[in-house]
Order: C-alpha cells, then structure tokens, then sequence
C-alpha cells in the first residue's frame, strides 16, 4: 500500500524520524504535545490513518498488514528507518510493521497498547460492534459516549472536551469499520518475541481501556524491552501527561538513537 493522500502533521528539522500511530477513535491531532516538545530534537511525523480525520476513504477494506505497509511507505518517502510510537491502536499496527518490515523500525515505542482484540472472543466482539455504534450514534454523539473513558477519572474537563472533540472530527465510516475489524482479528502473541527492534512499553496507571496487563503482555514478550507505568493518567497517557510520557520517549531515544542531551 502506498502513502499517497494520507495526512500527516510533522515538526522539527533535524533529527531521526519518530513516525506516531494514533488509536482507533484518533488522528493526529493526538499527538499535539508530542509534535511541539519531541520536535526539538527529532524530526516528528503524526499520520491521520487512512480513512481518518483529513486522510481519504480507502477504496477497498484494509486490513492490519495494509495499515502497516503505509505506515512503512511514509517511513520509505522520509528515510530508510524511523523510530515509531504507536498508540492503542497505533501500537498494534507498529508491532505488526515491526515483524512485516524490521528493516524500517529502529526502535518502538508502544503506548496504552495490547497484542491485539483477537486475543479474546468477546473483546473481538465488542471491537466488532463499535461500527454500528458509530453508524447509529454518529461521530459527535459516539464520541461523548466513549471519550471520557479514556482519561483518568479524575482528567480535567478541558482534556475531556479536546479527546471528545478529536474523536468526534477523526472518526467517519467506512475508515473506522476497516480499523476495528483488524483489532478484532490481530493477536499477535505469537509473533511479538521475532521483534527485534529495542522497544520501550508504556501503560497508563489507571488505563480502563486496554489496561495493564495487555501491556505487560507485550513487554513480557519482546526481548529488548523496558515497561514503564505512567502515573495519574488513563488510557492516552501521551495527552494526559505529556511531560511524564516526552520524558520517558526522549530517554528512550537517547539510548536508541543516541540524541545528545
């Protein structure tokens, strides 16, 4: 699959790239914080998924090796490797483009992530179900009802409104149907211990979502791995507390991709 049409906001002119992947009701527009502090010292690459926010409709279904081999057509038109941050499920879609194409993942970082809803029937059913949810509900009302859950009970009230409002101005059909039927079929337990990439695993404490032992699953799995609990924040731990979470990347990139202090 090619990148061409798909939507990215980028910041910063020097550097190794840090491609970052956003979750299944997302787009770039999660990934402001990262964009504006990560780009002093990277060069930051943040995708609206095909069929997302900005991104054109795809003209056929995608499933999870499709999602991986544009995240990795972008990786090629920018570079030769990239350092790639996945959340949710932009971690899932990182871990597959880390097996289908190693050459192109010096290092990951999977954020609030899981191995995938097929590891489960009726996560894989509730995945499967959101579709007609947004169908039914449309994007706004969708929206309210899901955002809030994830943030930490205790988010303030403007994070809530900017998590409702991104989700509400991303997600559309058919895009968002292609993208929760490969949650829904992906484990990827079998394959996470081929990884080769150094990856860094990180969980928000109170993440209601996926949670921690998903994450923990990933981290147990792969072998060149550090696991890190985020404190007071949920499921988008990057948004919630972005200066925990830019610190823990940055160090991460220190050591991988060797950014001076």
């Amino acid at each position: 699959m090619s990148a061409a049409g798909i939507h990215v906001e980028e910041a910063g002119d020097h550097g190794p790239l840090l491609l970052c992947l956003h979750g299944i009701g997302s787009s770039s527009a999660a990934f402001a914080p990262q964009l504006a502090e990560l780009s002093a010292y990277v060069r930051v690459v943040a995708w609206d998924a095909p069929g997302y926010a900005k991104s054109p409709d795809p003209e056929a279904p995608l499933g999870l090796d499709d999602y991986a081999d544009a995240a990795a057509a972008l990786i090629r038109e920018r570079g030769t490797s990239a350092h790639v941050l996945g959340v949710s499920w932009g971690g899932v879609i990182a871990l597959r483009l880390a097996t289908r194409h190693p050459e192109l993942v010096a290092s990951l970082i999977v954020a609030d992530s899981s191995p995938g809803s097929g590891t489960d029937e009726a996560k894989a059913a509730g995945m499967r179900a959101r579709a007609a949810d947004l169908a039914e509900l449309g994007p706004r009302a969708f929206a309210e009802a899901r955002g809030p859950r994830l943030v930490s009970p205790d988010a303030p009230d403007d994070l809530v409104r900017r998590v409702v409002d991104t989700m509400a101005a991303s997600v559309r059909l058919p895009g968002y149907a292609y993208a929760a039927e490969s949650m829904a079929s992906a484990d990827l337990r079998a394959e996470l211990p081929s990884i080769a990439a150094p990856t860094l695993v990180l969980c928000g404490e109170q993440d209601r979502v996926t949670g921690i032992e998903a994450s923990q699953a990933i981290a147990g799995a792969i072998h060149k791995t550090a696991y890190v609990i985020v404190k007071d924040a949920g499921h988008l731990a990057n948004q919630e507390q972005p200066g925990h979470f830019d610190a823990w990347v940055l160090s991460h990139l220190r050591i991988t991709a060797s950014i001076p202090e």
